[in-house]
């Protein structure tokens, strides 16, 4: 089956996870790295998930699951070591329209936790669609070794530079090439870099039109 790749926004959203033991603790902080707001249910816990809970990282419900637990949440993990919990918890997710994941359980997940390579705000991710996580756990070695440590740092400094450039490029053929191309370059911080210097000399070859100009202010 197909997979559809996106990456998606979870600030704030009910993620729940059915599990307290090291199956879940990955899955947890996943979800706490993209700032999920998320409820553990579980009788016991392992000592990472518990320390997180006195810190006030995630609230946890020192009890079984129950039918019902899933309402009101966006997305579910069901983690336990038994499996016929694991299928309660996909069905009343699919039920209910809960995105799931069943951990180690391919054919009961609606979506599946990549392997991740992080720098920053730079994420690759890596899936195998259940196939493999060994080989997507290798694969994300392989690209962790050849990817720069400052990989996270340098997008940031592009990123400023690319609102920089959209505020004052009109938007036509040679602003996208110009974004391509210093994509392509060393970039860094302090005001002469030279990608700095390139785009700014772009923008007075390419003024803006006289209708485009923003008005000033009469004040």
């Amino acid at each position: 089956m197909p997979l559809f790749p996106i990456f998606l926004k979870l600030t704030a959203r009910p993620c729940i996870v059915i599990g307290a033991g090291h199956l879940a603790e990955s899955k947890i902080a996943s979800l706490q790295a993209a700032n999920a707001r998320v409820t553990v249910i579980s009788p016991a816990a392992s000592a990472r998930i518990a320390e997180m809970s006195e810190a006030g990282d995630l609230v946890w419900q020192q009890r079984k699951y129950a039918s019902g637990d899933l309402a009101g949440q966006f997305l579910a993990v069901a983690a336990t070591n038994d499996p016929v919990v694991n299928r309660a918890v996909f069905a009343e997710a699919e039920a209910a329209g809960v995105l799931i994941n069943a951990v180690d359980d391919p054919p009961f997940c609606d979506f599946y936790f990549p392997s991740v390579v992080r720098r920053g705000d730079l994420q690759i991710a890596i899936s195998t669609a259940g196939a493999s996580p060994a080989l997507a756990q290798q694969l994300r070695k392989e690209i962790n070794a050849l990817l720069p440590l400052d990989a996270g740092e340098w997008l940031a400094e592009l990123g400023t530079l690319r609102r920089e450039i959209l505020q004052r490029e009109p938007t036509n053929e040679a602003r996208r090439e110009l974004l391509h191309q210093l994509a392509s370059r060393e970039l860094c911080g302090f005001e002469g870099c030279p990608t700095r210097a390139l785009a700014r000399q772009h923008a007075l070859n390419n003024p803006l039109p006289a209708a485009s100009k923003p008005s000033e202010s009469k004040s």
